[in-house]
């Protein structure tokens, strides 16, 4: 899917580690929600409340997902999943662009 249609976007930009990450607030009528965003080089910690599904756009990253030693290289056009209340680590190599999926 290239684009989303009949949404609601919270203009409000939700902004990390010191403006390295940053993304938008997409609202679907069934009430469940995205996030696009921009992530710029480096490595970055984060932690979930809901499950995620992380689609990359475009760019590369690796991962160390919940419960693992290693890192996962990701690319434009692949995606990967994190469970509710977990820590995950990034490791950002050049510009990712990403839509997040959130399942509560």
């Amino acid at each position: 899917m290239t684009q989303f249609d009949n949404v609601t976007v919270i203009k409000k930009a939700n902004v990390y580690d010191g403006g390295k990450v940053t993304s938008r607030v997409v609202k679907f009528a069934d009430g469940s929600r995205k996030t696009l965003g921009i992530m710029l080089p480096g490595e970055y910690t984060f932690d979930t409340a809901a499950a995620e599904l992380m689609e990359i756009i475009d760019g590369e990253l690796e991962v160390q997902l919940p419960g693992s030693d290693s890192w996962q290289t990701i690319k434009g056009g692949e995606s990967f999943e994190i469970p509710a209340n977990a820590i995950f680590k990034l490791k950002i190599h050049s510009l990712v662009d990403y839509c997040c999926s959130y399942f509560e």
